[in-house]
């Protein structure tokens, strides 16, 4: 084989190699990087800025610029050319600065006198570590080859900072993965929780960014690729479905696996200097900027694909397997990208905490978390590559918040938050067994939503009264074929015994929307919450209703049944599912199976339509459960998975609340029985406005109803509703003010 010449980005490479194994300080190294790389591309200048906070950039080497200018020099995200590398993750490469869009002078760095200017992002695997610029006196556009070999010197610096290598005084030169770090994101189950990180998926740690021997690098790399091939067409040929779009789906992630550009990339980034693996992280950061910015949802998907071919490429090169031999610590708190509801439920109830970097309020692993009562914050963007195995943190699922390696202050007031939410919790307890029996006498009547069989001992603990929701689909999200109707009774059944006698009420399948089952094919629908769910995917498809109808007849064994229908929007859709009812009764006294003692029919009221069905509804349906989550979104018209609309409105609204009071009149009016089922529910001041306007039967999760019974066991409920009335009377937007102004008096 031919001898390669080397080439240039190589020998500058094999220098900063050298310079990376002298025994110096982490500003010693950073100069000498700058003064290698200005003087191996030609140019007058070279600069390494760092961030210093998540806004803002600080200079920290140079060769060329004033020295006086180092950690001094600071500008905000998106500032001037250096910012808006930054910002948009991109090479900005243009010959005369100072007249290029965006550009800012600044005077203490002694850069005016230096036209050209080349910068390149330092960024690995999506996150943004900094920017690396070269200047030159001369009018210039630097060639792709000095933009590559740029670029490759940007990957061997994120590789660096990542491994500590430039550990300094100043902030920008910190030590990555020790400082305190808060997370700011969203609400996805209530709670607080402390305890240490232990990683779904640990971090792959590449120690070794610059190539000693580019044959030998290459190599490794092909023959990791074909091991990854075949590892993928085993798992794809074993996963076995007659689905068109999974196929189709599945047929993408082989096709990125053989793309044969993917390869020829990462060969030509070994070539260039660096290690197999450090050539796998270049493309998947490259591919990760490119695809972040692609407006196709379909597109931004495949990045996904992508990051999972990257990562078992990786693993296959490092041999740093998926387990790492960690062991999961006390008081462990998940942190992952997002997680599937079988997974979750493999760690079940050890989780102290769980924080997602991606994930939904309404999201499987949401489903799963509320079910099991573990503290969840989504969307704190950050965290999986900010947080390592074993470190400290703090999670704050009242405000969704997070920190992780907290100092002693922040660590002693969330010690004390948690004493206080105990006690609180002691306080409940010794009302258990009482009552939610108002100050004038009224007794509302709390019970627990479920969905797991793990709830059903919370149900004696917490003081429910019976179950008023069970979610009948978390049975089948968290499998991969439909569950067996035996399986089903059985399971039915068990939740039955457990509830001891207490009424239990089975919701029918309620997938669809953001609830996809793994083996049913995709709906491309623009809007999934408005389109084919719940109700209507059971009566489009009567043979999985009628399955599902029987095992709860099985399930009752001669006992008491209640059975409620999701999202019913209308009269008729009702009498179509009682009527599937009434076959499956049918067929089971013909089979010879036990029908139920007593049998309840009921339905959900998620939809405006429903609160105004015609009185025969009303009068025909034997109880209604109002769905708050769904029937709020609609009513507002803001989807509760955009969190840039559904906190604008308030449950206390003072429209939604007249309208919630119509359901209650109509429903009086008929002698129907009625509950309020959903995440208000469980909010006390919600929960004592909702008795207010005479709702008697709320259901909320087992750990709201001690907070929610001793609210309620302290209100006069007609006091607090002549307070509604009052602020509606004046106009007021909500009633949440004028109630706890009142509260406040008590």
């Amino acid at each position: 084989m031919p001898e390669r010449k080397e080439s240039e980005s190589r020998k500058l490479l094999g220098r900063l190699r050298d310079a990376m194994a002298e025994d110096s300080a982490g500003q010693a190294r950073l100069d000498k990087i700058t003064h290698l790389t200005a003087h191996s591309m030609g140019t007058e200048v070279c600069s390494i800025y760092l961030f210093r906070d998540p806004e803002t950039l600080e200079l920290c080497a140079t060769e060329g610029l004033k020295p006086e200018a180092v950690h001094e020099t600071r500008m905000r995200l998106g500032e001037g050319l250096v910012g808006a590398v930054a910002r948009k993750g991109r090479v900005i490469n243009t010959p005369d600065a100072p007249s290029a869009k965006g550009f800012r002078y600044m005077p203490e760095t002694g850069e005016e006198i230096y036209s050209s200017f080349l910068g390149v992002p330092i960024q690995r695997l999506g996150e943004s570590l900094g920017v690396l610029v070269v200047q030159s006196k001369d009018a210039r556009a630097y060639s792709p080859d000095e933009v590559y070999a740029l670029e490759v010197v940007a990957m061997v610096l994120a590789e660096m900072t990542e491994l500590g290598a430039f550990l300094g005084d100043g902030q920008a030169l910190s030590a990555r993965h020790q400082q305190p770090v808060m997370f700011r994101g969203t609400v996805g189950q209530e709670g607080a929780a402390s305890g240490n990180v232990y990683l779904h998926e640990p971090r792959v740690v590449v120690t070794n960014p610059i190539a000693d021997d580019p044959e030998v690098e290459s190599q490794r790399l092909i023959e990791a690729v074909d091991t990854l091939r075949i590892s993928v067409d085993e798992m794809l040929d074993g996963a076995k479905t007659s689905d068109k779009e999974q196929r189709q789906v599945m047929e993408a992630y082989r096709m990125f696996a053989n793309s044969k550009g993917w390869q020829r990339r990462m060969l030509a980034d070994i070539d260039n200097g660096l290690s197999a693996e450090a050539a796998v992280e270049k493309e998947q950061s490259a591919a990760r900027a490119r695809l972040s910015q692609v407006p196709d949802a379909y597109l931004r998907e495949r990045l996904h694909d992508l990051d999972d071919l990257s990562n078992r490429l990786l693993r296959i090169l490092t041999g740093q397997g998926r387990d790492t031999g960690a062991e999961m610590p006390e008081k462990p708190v998940l942190i992952a990208r997002n997680i599937g509801p079988g997974e979750l439920l493999e760690y079940g109830r050890s989780l102290s905490a769980i924080v997602l970097e991606d994930g939904s309020v309404g999201s499987h692993a949401g489903i799963v978390a509320r079910a099991l009562a573990i503290p969840l914050v989504i969307q704190a963007k950050g965290v999986t590559t900010e947080a390592l195995n074993g470190d400290a943190i703090l999670v704050d699922g009242e405000q969704g918040i997070v920190h992780l390696r907290p100092d002693d202050s922040v660590s002693a007031a969330f010690r004390e938050k948690i004493a206080m939410m105990a006690e609180a919790q002691d306080r409940y307890a010794s009302i258990r067994e009482k009552p939610a029996e108002t100050m004038c006498g009224t007794v509302i009547r709390l019970d627990m939503n479920a969905g797991l069989m793990a709830d059903l001992p919370s149900l004696e603990g917490s003081g429910a009264e019976g179950v008023g929701l069970f979610r009948t689909e978390l049975q089948f999200l968290i499998r991969n074929s439909v569950p067996r109707r035996s399986e089903l009774a059985a399971l039915y059944r068990r939740v039955l015994d457990a509830a001891k006698g207490k009424r239990v009420v089975f919701r029918t399948l309620d997938i669809g929307s953001d609830k996809v089952l793994p083996y049913m094919k995709p709906q491309d629908e623009p809007n999934p919450a408005l389109g084919w769910r719940a109700i209507r995917v059971g009566l489009d498809k009567p043979g999985v209703m009628r399955m599902q109808l029987q095992a709860l007849i099985r399930a009752a064994n001669g006992g008491p049944l209640s059975i409620m229908f999701p999202f019913v929007a209308t009269y008729s859709e009702y009498q179509a599912a009682r009527a599937q009812m009434d076959k499956a009764m049918a067929g089971e006294e013909k089979l010879g199976h036990l029908l139920p003692s007593t049998l309840e029919i009921g339905a959900m009221l998620e939809t405006p339509s429903l609160a105004f069905a015609p009185n025969q509804f009303f009068d025909d349906v034997q109880f209604l459960s109002i769905g708050g989550n769904d029937l709020k979104q609609f009513f507002f018209a803001a989807d509760r998975e955009n969190e840039r609309v559904r906190r604008r409105y308030d449950f206390l609204d003072s429209g939604f609340l007249t309208f919630l009071e119509r359901i209650v009149d109509r429903s009086a009016a008929s002698n129907t029985s009625l509950s309020f089922c959903g995440e208000d529910a469980g909010r006390p001041v919600n929960a004592l406005c909702l008795a207010a306007i005479g709702l008697r039967v709320l259901s909320m999760r087992p750990s709201s109803i001690g907070p929610v019974k001793h609210m309620l066991r302290k209100h006069n409920l007609s006091e607090v509703k002549a307070v509604i009335d009052q602020a509606r009377d004046r106009g007021d937007q909500s009633v949440r003010q004028a109630v706890t102004d009142y509260l406040l008096t008590k």
